[in-house]
């Protein structure tokens, strides 16, 4: 059995909480809403996670 070990975003604050995310596994990275830790888990390839994420970092065109 997978064991995911979750840390909150770094933009998760007490009134605006947001996502956390495990990396603890090599083949998985794991995404869960960090208000409902006992909810439904996303889980995505590795490479996936990386292109998202990038493509959230990359500017947006108006």
């Amino acid at each position: 059995m997978r064991v995911f070990r979750f840390a909150k975003s770094s933009y998760s604050t007490k009134e605006h909480d947001c996502v956390e995310v495990a990396r603890n596994i090599p083949t998985t990275v794991a995404v869960r809403d960090s208000k409902r830790p006992g909810g439904p888990i996303l889980t995505v390839a590795p490479a996936a996670w990386g292109a998202f994420t990038a493509d959230l970092r990359r500017p947006q065109q108006p």
